[in-house]
């Protein structure tokens, strides 16, 4: 995570009351009152769908072209596999921290770089 959004995120989490098992974002409709203790909120995780729907109007708004909900992680994916081999790692914990059951599915997330090529050979 990039150290600025590290720190947003920290701030959040001290600004913002919350259990630790709440969600990080909540939708404008996140806070239901539970029908089992009337009186009291529950809080509501957002959709997988609301989520890519939010991270679209994000981008929108940034003017970001060509970003979806899912390349922040890829480019999480590509900038581990780069600094693995630095911090005494190897793809096999990029795989893991990606969640992946298969090396296969981790090396679709990482882009190769011309540079590395070249000092390589």
């Amino acid at each position: 995570m990039a150290p600025v959004l590290l720190d947003h995120v920290a701030a959040l989490f001290h600004a913002v009351p919350g259990r630790p098992r709440d969600p990080l974002i909540l939708s404008e409709r996140a806070l239901r009152e539970d029908p089992d203790e009337p009186g009291t909120d529950k809080v509501q995780c957002m959709t997988p769908r609301s989520i890519v729907h939010l991270f679209g109007l994000m981008y929108g708004e940034l003017g970001l072209v060509g970003c979806s909900s899912h390349s922040g992680r890829r480019t999480f994916g590509t900038r581990a596999a780069r600094r693995v081999v630095e911090a005494g790692g190897s793809l096999r914990d990029v795989q893991q921290l990606l969640g992946h059951r298969n090396l296969s599915t981790t090396q679709k997330y990482i882009d190769g770089s011309e540079d590395a090529k070249r000092r390589l050979v």
